[in-house]
């Protein structure tokens, strides 16, 4: 046996644990994939639901919305309509309650007045 069959003989060894490293590495690469892709379909199956329910939460957040602006637009018209009322309430009554108050004040004015001259006399 010379030196170039020795060289064969080792590079051929080399070449087949390399060739057995390889096999382990893709047997390997190949399990990590098989779990990666059952992880894949069980988040795929986890998330296709809760993304559907998400969906139908947001059209009925929205309808709901729709719902609370009408609400409001009936309340701001409401308060719109009491503001309204109150102030005409106010000048209706205002004038007359004044003027009832001085005619109040007038008359138990005059009447204290009356009561002075009466004790003097």
């Amino acid at each position: 046996m010379n030196d170039n069959d020795l060289a064969a003989i080792i590079v051929a060894v080399a070449a087949v644990i390399g060739v057995g490293v390889l096999v382990v590495l893709a047997a390997s690469m190949q399990r990590a994939l098989k779990s990666m892709e059952r992880a894949v379909d069980a988040l795929v199956s986890e998330t296709v639901p809760v993304v559907q329910e998400l969906r139908a939460t947001v059209v009925q957040t929205n309808q709901e919305l729709e719902r609370v602006d009408g609400l409001l637009e009936t309340a701001e018209s409401i308060g719109g309509t009491v503001d309204s009322a109150s102030r005409l309430a106010y000048l209706a009554l205002s004038n007359p309650a004044i003027k009832a108050i001085a005619f109040a004040s007038g008359t138990a004015r005059a009447a204290r007045q009356l009561r002075r001259t009466n004790g003097d006399a």
